[in-house]
């Protein structure tokens, strides 16, 4: 199941943020070759202290973490403009409280090949990227901010979601990194939703019924 973890739920549920911010270290530092932090076993900076919103890919039981997206609204601090501003060019307007960033999405390959047989990495990403598209419908967000490499915009392509390339740069690893905007709506939910062969609702309010994301947004 797909579902969203806040910072009132972080203590109850560190066992998932301790297998994200493992994932990400061998994602991030030990795969892709970024510059990122590392504590140990785990890659975690500045941002996860400003109280994000954590959409996970769990097990039924969220015991096990299959995935994981972290998101931020563009009206605080965020990693896109703070490290990622050589991607995007000066004249992108990208603050606003309908638009948020999705960083340090990242997807643990020998799970979802153990556990779900069939679904490969490119799928795997393409559910947790449909799940958030989900997420934002429902509380209120137009427009999505990534940072990627080249070689992800096949696989977003192949999902469905299109997204629009607002520049790229190098020096942040060993390929180049692109800013790119998906622009969410019940069209974009449609598209996804077609080129995946789903019919159901991935995402979940899973903790309260009526709880809206954190930082001022309004369900």
């Amino acid at each position: 199941m797909f579902i969203t973890l806040q910072a009132h739920q972080y203590v109850q549920y560190s066992h998932l943020l301790d297998q994200m911010f493992r994932l990400r270290k061998r994602v991030f530092h030990d795969e892709l070759q970024w510059d990122v932090p590392v504590r140990g076993n785990m890659e975690r900076d500045s941002y996860d202290e400003l109280s994000p919103v954590y959409l996970l890919w769990v097990s039924d039981d969220a015991q096990t973490l299959y995935g994981a997206m972290r998101l931020m609204p563009t009206t605080g601090p965020t990693l896109l403009y703070d490290v990622f501003r050589r991607t995007f060019p000066d004249a992108a307007g990208l603050i606003g409280p309908g638009i948020w960033e999705a960083t340090r999405t990242c997807i643990d390959a020998p799970r979802v090949a153990r556990d779900f047989p069939g679904t490969d990495q490119a799928r795997g990403f393409g559910l947790l990227c449909l799940a958030a598209a989900e997420c934002a419908i429902q509380h209120g967000i137009h427009t999505v901010l990534s940072n990627y490499e080249p070689q992800m915009k096949r696989i977003y392509m192949r999902s469905g979601a299109r997204i629009e390339e607002l520049g790229r740069a190098d020096g942040f690893g060993v390929r180049p990194v692109c800013c790119g905007a998906f622009e969410i709506s019940d069209g974009f939910l449609a598209s996804m939703r077609k080129a995946m062969g789903i019919d159901e609702s991935l995402y979940r309010r899973f903790w309260t019924a009526s709880t809206p994301l954190d930082m001022g947004l309004a369900a």
